[in-house]
């Protein structure tokens, strides 16, 4: 099975390893492995990535359980958009994109905007070969 971090061991890693931790040693401390470390390390270049903050615009968590919660309710779509303040499409497509009314999950919709919102994106450098 796959060991996940939580944002303090996260946290923890990248501040053992500035202070000159070794791989091993950090992943003692972690109860894990050294590959994982190495790999968590090697992703992010060693250095602690920023922490993402989500735009307001966008539908959090809560929201998004008032929205589970008003289609268990055989809510309409209007009536749960005029009960969060937001707009009747927002909802419609919220719900449609994490599999519809009637498979509608919280939690696997937040998670899956968190994961959406990592798009890779390209380097300048690599777009733009003047620059190099």
């Amino acid at each position: 099975m796959r060991r996940t971090f939580t944002a303090e061991e996260k946290a923890s890693v990248f501040e053992l390893w500035k202070n000159g931790t070794g791989f091993s040693e950090i992943a003692n401390i972690l109860g894990s492995k050294p590959g994982t470390i190495f790999t968590m390390l090697r992703d992010t270049g060693g250095i602690k990535p920023h922490e993402r903050k989500r735009a307001v615009a966008h539908l959090t968590l809560s929201e998004r359980e008032e929205i589970r919660a008003g289609l268990s309710a055989k809510m309409s779509i209007r009536a749960i958009a005029t009960a969060l303040n937001r707009s009747p499409s927002t909802i419609s497509r919220e719900v449609q994109r994490n599999r519809g009314r009637r498979y509608y999950k919280a939690v696997d919709a937040n998670n899956r905007a968190n994961r959406m919102a990592k798009r890779p994106k390209p380097c300048l450098l690599d777009q733009n070969l003047p620059l190099r």
